[in-house]
């Protein structure tokens, strides 16, 4: 294309992204303005991709981080000829492809965005898979707002891009001045974006965003350009081309209130069609291997942390299997993720106290066809909450392990015990949450995660516990295991990792006293096995929950969830940890939680008494 295509089609991605925003009476149209010739000069000279295969692996990856701005991506689609005028027209109805903000509904949309701050982060995880794994020179293209670069994962992100020197990856900031409610904090001033930048080592371009001459040189340079990352810093005007509502403000997140004027200003409709470039040859694709697995064994009675089980049993996997890959944030001789990183060391990525990070290079990765396992504290993980929630959204399948679960971890305290992960992790929407009680179930776990789609998530344990299942054993998800069982069970003890053995020993208490109690394993908390549960209610009469997690929305709401469906609920004693705790031994801990086995015998003597007053 000429200087003059170039310039009428940002021009026509302009009016499309007015109309698109006018025929649905909602939309960012002024932010899609911007960034038109930004994305004229990429999709028509820059851009290397297969509309009609956007599976090919020499494919260009682009994520629009500032989401909202996606009719800007739709009207690129449509000049590309993915898409139809009547269908553009669809933005944000019923039934359409073409949502608020995008989702891989589309095929060429690999991630969800619009939860800002998102896009570099998950870029990286992209441009660290071409450069590591999948050893193809395809290039990472992320567009992102100037608001969104006041969020703490941009700068994780860029700080990883400029350690790993990922000098495929270019971030195209649209600095517009304005955000949501007005000015941004460092408005036009593009070198105090260039200074942070730079100090991660990346490499900056300074340009007005709307000479598309500038623009093509800077595209050119950021390609050319080695050993570093590139960033290119671009004053654009909000709602460009349009008087009404140019770098004004107020316009924000509304369709402009005279579309037909406006698209009279920018010169009417067009309909000019990019022939973008295809994807060159591919000189190298991983070939993922498979082989036979062959997990570690654990002598029944023997002690073994279920943490210890993780690491080893992905070793394994590793081996078998060459799609899967482990991250970790800088805890991996604690979550154990470094018996991989020795075995594997060319799929293992260490992340650093970057949580964000960590989940965002899982789902980047994912997005290329890896296996992502990304390990942290359990507690840590909530940092990252919204890139899995978002992560969801894209529909990627990465598998989350949090380890130092629960007050069980002794005397860390507080501000290291996970408490809420299973709650945070069992409302992600189509989540698997498991938490296994010993080594053989962990590692059998492990493995079972492995194709399993969507989010899931594995709680390990730090301390020993024993090992009462034998390696033969095999633990579907969705399943349970019914530990003790009898025709004279007067209640039914629920339980899941460290409260397994605690549950046991209370039972054996109770037999003594001539109670018997069932004891059901819950090591599949979504899906929860709910035959096993209404069952155990139908014939004992009683539930008694305990887990090592707040009360809310962990073990005690998931036995609950068995019995929504117009079920009677059973007599339910919930036994969690109510109190902040402090420092002391995880026996300690347990006792004063009131999840031990102590406390459990107590508190089933309580419900059977009851029930028989009843």
């Amino acid at each position: 294309m000429t200087v003059q295509e170039l310039s009428d089609l940002g021009q026509q991605l302009r009016v499309d992204s007015v109309r698109a925003a006018d025929a649905a009476g909602s939309g960012h149209p002024t932010s899609s303005m911007s960034a038109a010739d930004l994305m004229a000069v990429l999709l028509a000279r820059h851009l290397h991709y297969d509309f009609d295969r956007p599976e090919h692996p020499g494919n260009d990856r682009f994520i629009l981080s500032k989401g909202h701005a996606s009719p800007l991506l739709y009207s690129a689609y449509k000049a590309a000829g993915a898409i139809s005028d009547p269908e553009l027209l669809t933005f944000r109805k019923a039934g359409s492809r073409l949502e608020g903000h995008p989702t891989p509904r589309l095929p060429w949309v690999e991630v969800a965005t619009g939860s800002l701050g998102q896009g570099l982060p998950i870029g990286v995880g992209e441009a660290l898979a071409g450069k590591r794994l999948d050893h193809v020179d395809y290039r990472v293209w992320v567009l992102c707002g100037d608001s969104e670069l006041a969020e703490g994962s941009v700068w994780e992100a860029a700080e990883t891009a400029g350690h790993e020197n990922l000098d495929h990856l270019t971030l195209i900031a649209d600095i517009n001045r304005l955000g949501q409610r007005g000015p941004t904090r460092h408005g036009h001033d593009l070198d105090a974006y260039a200074r942070r930048f730079a100090a991660f080592g990346w490499h900056t371009i300074e340009i007005d965003g709307h000479d598309v001459d500038a623009i093509d040189v800077a595209f050119t340079e950021a390609a050319s350009t080695a050993g570093q990352p590139t960033v290119i810093l671009a004053r654009t005007l909000k709602g460009k081309g349009v008087a009404a509502v140019e770098d004004q403000e107020g316009w924000h997140g509304k369709p402009l209130g005279n579309a037909a004027e406006a698209v009279e200003e920018l010169g009417g409709e067009r309909d000019l069609r990019v022939s973008v470039q295809p994807p060159p040859a591919v000189r190298a694709l991983h070939v993922v291997r498979e082989g036979h697995l062959d997990l570690p064994a654990y002598e029944r009675g023997g002690k073994v942390a279920t943490r210890n089980a993780y690491g080893e049993a992905l070793t394994a996997l590793g081996t078998a299997r060459g799609d899967v890959v482990a991250l970790d944030g800088e805890v991996g001789d604690s979550t154990r993720t470094q018996f991989f990183a020795k075995e594997h060391p060319e799929r293992y990525f260490e992340l650093y106290i970057a949580e964000q990070q960590l989940v965002a290079a899982a789902v980047g990765m994912a997005a290329r066809g890896w296996k992502p396992y990304a390990g942290t504290f359990a507690a840590f993980l909530t940092r990252a909450h919204d890139f899995i929630r978002m992560a969801a959204a894209s529909g990627a399948d990465i598998n989350l392990v949090g380890s130092h679960a629960g007050v069980a971890i002794g005397e860390d305290g507080p501000s290291q015990m996970g408490l809420e992960d299973l709650s945070m992790m069992r409302a992600v929407h189509g989540s698997t949450v498991l938490y296994p009680c010993d080594a053989n179930q962990t590692a059998h776990l492990v493995a079972e995660l492995a194709d399993r789609p969507g989010i899931g998530y594995l709680r390990t344990s730090r301390g020993e516990t024993p090992v009462i299942y034998g390696p033969g054993e095999t633990f579907p998800i969705g399943g349970s295991k019914v530990l003790r069982s009898g025709a004279d069970d007067r209640l039914t003890i629920v339980a899941a990792g460290v409260t397994v053995p605690e549950a046991l020993s209370a039972a054996d208490s109770l037999a003594i006293e001539g109670i018997s109690a069932r004891v059901i394993d819950l090591y599949s908390v979504k899906p929860v096995d709910r035959n096993t549960l209404r069952t155990a209610a139908d014939e004992t009469g009683c539930l008694l929950t305990v887990e090592d997690h707040h009360e809310e929305g962990g073990i005690g709401d998931a036995v609950l969830d068995a019995f929504t469906d117009g079920r009677p609920v059973p007599r339910l004693i919930r036994l969690a940890v109510r109190t902040m705790p402090g420092s002391a031994t995880s026996a300690e801990q347990m006792h004063a939680a009131g999840i031990d086995a102590e406390a459990i015998a107590a508190s089933a003597r309580l419900l059977v008494e009851h029930a028989v007053v009843s």
